[in-house]
């Protein structure tokens, strides 16, 4: 075992989680005895007690606890199938030596729990495309949602890109089919949303609650958030083809939100009922008939500065296949819609 020492972060390590900080300089250490430590107020950084997710900065001084010699176990890495390889690489859309994107197909996680592979994170393996490791996931994607996923292929591309995230300064427009027929045509929502516990030993079956906006600060663990929505194209009173952007990113927020002013998005079995048909009266999640029963919603556009070249850049995604079959059973394309349906009130 090692003795307690003190350890200044480096520049070139600033701004990074604390266990991804540990593990670079003591590759011995597993993630479990991370969070033991940080648990117990062994590890702390600056004097202070820490999470394993915090993020440390150049000059921070980080206290470590004795460490065992041995190395830990190493991490197996299960090799992709000559299927899902195809099936990934099928999927890139845009790619320099910075960022690759993805039009993530619908049913695919963007990441898994233990032991799983099959999710995007498991499968960018087989995107390093000559590169030492594999691309970083700077956002995530509901399973069920289609659509523009970024990946940073460096660490300072990551860094750039969830910072540009954070702030926001990227743009992401989603489409999606739904219930009813939203007015006003164009609008924002701005419900607050709360975690309610799944049921499963995961959390599965996770729920996100709308709050009213003045109820928000007395709800605990309710978060503020915002959806912009326009409403393009409807069939008569029974669907509506609605774009939307996101101004916060909470967990199911558009699918919340949506439900919440009783639009509910076509296939969603969560916030929409899955066994309500829709009856013309703007509520239920599915239309019936030839309508496929899957989750209509899709990432179409995502708008952010690239973080070598600095120019703002633009990656569209084309629907999936059921999206495309509802659209064409309505008789629309997707060249009706503009580019930027939210344009006017950015003022760009």
């Amino acid at each position: 075992m090692s003795r307690v020492q003190t350890v200044t972060v480096t520049e070139d390590e600033g701004d990074q989680r604390l266990d991804r900080w540990f593990k670079r300089r003591f590759p011995q250490v597993s993630q479990g005895m991370i969070e033991k430590m940080c648990r117990k107020g062994e590890c702390r950084v600056d004097g202070g007690r820490v999470k394993s997710s915090t993020r440390v900065e150049a000059g921070q001084q980080v206290r470590v606890p004795p460490l065992p010699d041995k190395a830990a176990p190493p991490v197996v890495r299960t090799t992709v199938s000559e299927a899902d390889i195809k099936l990934i690489q099928s999927c890139v859309i845009y790619r320099d030596d910075q960022v690759i994107a993805l039009n993530k197909p619908a049913g695919l996680p963007t990441q898994g729990g233990s032991g799983q592979t099959r999710h995007v994170d498991g499968l960018a393996e087989a995107l390093k495309f000559g590169f030492e490791e594999k691309p970083r996931l700077v956002h995530r994607l509901d399973k069920d949602t289609s659509g523009v996923l970024l990946l940073a292929r460096t660490r300072l591309a990551a860094k750039a890109l969830t910072a540009a995230m954070r702030h926001r300064e990227t743009r992401k427009i989603y489409w999606a089919l739904v219930a009813g027929v939203p007015t006003p045509y164009l609008g924002e929502i701005k419900y607050g949303l709360v975690k309610a516990g799944g049921h499963g030993a995961r959390g599965e079956g996770e729920k996100m609650i709308a709050v009213h906006p003045r109820e928000v600060e007395s709800t605990p663990g309710a978060k503020r958030a915002a959806t912009l929505y326009a409403t393009l194209f409807r069939v008569a009173s029974r669907a509506s083809w609605v774009a939307m952007e996101p101004i916060t990113g909470r967990t199911h927020q558009l699918r919340a939100h949506m439900a919440e002013i009783g639009h509910p998005i076509i296939g969603d079995g969560k916030y929409g009922g899955s066994g309500q048909e829709n009856l013309g009266d703007g509520w239920g999640a599915q239309l019936g008939g030839i309508i496929s029963k899957k989750l209509h919603l899709h990432a179409r556009m995502m708008r952010f500065e690239h973080p070598e070249t600095r120019k703002v850049t633009t990656i569209t995604a084309a629907m999936p296949e059921h999206m495309k079959q509802s659209w064409d059973t309505f008789g629309w394309t997707e060249d009706l819609a503009a580019d930027d349906p939210f344009e006017a009130l950015h003022g760009d």
